[in-house]
């Protein structure tokens, strides 16, 4: 992949998307909605939080892009954006992986 300068106003706005991820609210959300699209009610369920809570995190979801909604009746309903958010993850998780089994060798485990 190549790599960009990045100004410094795409800087800010890259930093902004990962502040959004760096939640365990927000993640959970998104894990939640990974699975199917979910109105608020449904993911208050899901994750045991409350719905001001809920509807906060998903505002800030929406605002950066991982989520979109649709309104059906007086539901509204949340889906994720675009897979792309999971490929971040996944490789966070991989990292996260890996230096544990090298402090795990070095310790000797």
């Amino acid at each position: 992949m190549a790599h960009r300068t990045m100004t410094p106003a795409m800087l800010a706005e890259v930093a902004e998307r990962f502040k959004a991820l760096g939640e365990p609210v927000r993640l959970s959300l998104l894990q939640a909605l990974r699975k199917k699209e979910m109105s608020v009610g449904e993911l208050v369920a899901a994750t045991g939080l409350g719905q001001a809570n809920v509807s906060k995190h998903l505002h800030q979801l929406l605002d950066c892009g991982y989520v979109t909604r649709r309104k059906e009746g007086t539901f509204v309903y949340y889906r994720i954006a675009s897979d792309d958010v999971f490929m971040l993850c996944d490789v966070m998780c991989s990292r996260i992986d890996e230096e544990v089994r090298m402090r795990r060798e070095r310790i000797g485990r």
